[in-house]
């Protein structure tokens, strides 16, 4: 049987109800990998042909962007990256309480940052213009944004749930059995 798209790692840290979400995010980002891979080679072949496709940089680079910020946003939600997880993994009680919550606040202002520069990003793009095709910039930019609204969502069910149900996990215990803590 496939491993399930949508992580079952800490579960006692996620909604249910955004499942669907997580799972929308990483197909969009497994097509953005695979479209950002063929457009590539495309462009390579295509130069390397003598009959250079401009156009294709232009795909290249959103598809990239757009995976970049999908990317992020999920790693959010499966607590893959954004802040170091492994000091708090040996701690517990109050300390843990402190650093987990801490972590999870910090990344929810960076989300929140990203939300309001993003979209001061995005409106300043409509002046900027991209060749060949001449679509402004906000078209990239604003992923950005975007990525910030789902980057703080997953960082408030985070910290709602941790707050709930605690941080410390099953793994998390085992591991520190076997650490001898």
């Amino acid at each position: 049987m496939s491993e399930p798209i949508v992580q079952q790692t800490g579960r006692h840290l996620k909604w249910p109800a955004l499942d669907w979400l997580e799972h929308v995010l990483m197909i969009m980002c497994g097509v953005c990998l695979m479209a950002f891979t063929a457009s590539t080679f495309v462009d390579v072949v295509t130069r390397e042909s003598g009959h250079a496709l401009l156009w294709l940089q232009e795909v290249t680079s959103a598809f990239f962007t757009y995976g970049i910020f999908i990317g992020s946003a999920v790693a959010t939600r499966r607590n893959d990256h954004l802040f170091l997880s492994a000091l708090t993994e040996k701690m517990s009680g109050a300390p843990r309480l402190f650093f987990e919550v801490f972590n999870r606040v910090v990344v929810l202002l960076v989300g929140i940052g990203m939300v309001v520069f993003g979209w001061q990003n995005y409106l300043t793009g409509f002046g900027s213009f991209r060749m060949p095709s001449m679509l402004p910039m906000s078209y990239l930019y604003i992923a950005i944004p975007l990525c910030g609204i789902l980057v703080a969502l997953f960082s408030v069910e985070q910290i709602v749930n941790g707050l709930k149900n605690g941080f410390q996990s099953d793994a998390d215990s085992m591991n520190a059995r076997e650490v001898g803590v």
